[in-house]
């Protein structure tokens, strides 16, 4: 069995909803993409793959960018109870959901989140890298985060960036994709570092957050972090003195390989074996990123697969990614959920 945390939805009544917002910016992308929105194209998807199942999570854009805050709340709850209905009606074919949260509603964040925790279809909760361009460790924020990591509900960290972010200082916005391909890994890797940097991981070491594709940069740019922190405080401005914002228990790099992470590298078996041998085989969880691949569906599964395949891994570590981690945080999550 292959439980794939990372892949992507979008309910009926919801996705008529956000077709009804006026200039909904995303409507000819999404539409393009049947998996998203239609079962049986989904099941047959799932069908090439065996013994396969999903975790669903709400498809871009985030809900913080649907719309003001009073608007948010009612988009989060219908989408969150269109994935719960999914989960209830398909336990064969999905295993949970990762519920929205309308996060530029700090209060309303934090009654959702109280909602969801008590609803078995509900493995955790989805966040993006920033709230309609705010940061993640803002206090109100911040606050909904470490609720859910009280909670013991797994966070799901996905990056969020548009063409509206410009590469340079003097244009409008970028080109040639550039802020998708290359600017989603960096905004994970700069929420990352924002959480660390609020010492969360000290007052929750138990915390569960996915960071999406693989720990975007951290895998790769984990020598640059240790050098780079070690000189923290050097490249400032003659007399102006840098200081963190909390003490931290470790080094600043050290906190990177205490995040989780899925296996959504779109094909990429160099990218996999580094990833693989950055995250501890406990924190590694299978994920792909359907059907967000130019066939709508299969070809992020597959090669993700391939990869695994190819990465020289134990066939114990092979389990744990495939299912064994899923399933551990998901009984810790049913021990939580239940009653005492």
């Amino acid at each position: 069995m292959r439980i794939d945390v990372a892949t992507h939805v979008l309910p009926t009544r919801y996705f008529a909803r956000l077709n009804e917002i006026p200039g909904f910016f995303m409507a000819k992308r999404m539409k393009g993409i049947p998996c998203l929105y239609d079962l049986d194209v989904r099941f047959r998807v799932m069908d090439v793959f065996g013994e396969y199942r999903q975790v669903l999570s709400l498809a871009l854009p985030s809900i913080d960018r649907l719309g003001p805050p009073d608007a948010t709340p009612d988009l989060a709850r219908l989408g969150n109870d269109g994935m719960a209905e999914l989960v209830a009606v398909h336990p064969d074919r999905f295993a949970g959901a990762f519920g929205g949260l309308p996060l530029n509603n700090p209060d309303a964040s934090m009654r959702e989140l109280e909602r969801l925790a008590g609803e078995p279809a509900f493995f955790g909760v989805q966040i993006y890298s920033n709230v309609a361009g705010r940061p993640l460790d803002e206090p109100a924020t911040l606050a909904v985060i470490e609720e859910a990591a009280r909670r013991r509900m797994p966070i799901f960290l996905h990056p969020a960036r548009a063409a509206s972010f410009p590469d340079y200082v003097t244009e409008t916005q970028s080109l040639y994709d550039l802020w998708q391909i290359f600017g989603w890994p960096y905004e994970t890797t700069i929420a990352m570092a924002r959480l660390v940097f609020t010492g969360l991981f000290d007052r929750h070491p138990d915390a569960v957050i996915i960071a999406h594709h693989l720990g975007a940069m951290a895998p790769y740019m984990s020598g640059r972090m240790n050098g780079g922190w070690e000189q923290f405080g050097t490249r400032g401005e003659e007399g102006k003195a840098e200081t963190l914002p909390v003490r931290l228990a470790h080094p600043p790099a050290w906190y990177f390989r205490r995040f989780y992470a899925d296996t959504a590298l779109f094909g990429s078996a160099h990218g996999m074996r580094c990833g693989l041998a950055y995250f501890p085989p406990e924190r590694v969880l299978f994920g792909s990123d359907t059907p967000f691949d130019p066939e709508g569906g299969p070809r992020y599964i597959r090669d993700t697969l391939a990869d695994l395949d190819e990465s020289g891994i134990s066939p114990d570590h092979r389990r744990m990614i495939d299912e064994g981690n899923f399933r551990r945080l998901a009984a810790e999550r049913a021990r939580v959920r239940a009653p005492s």
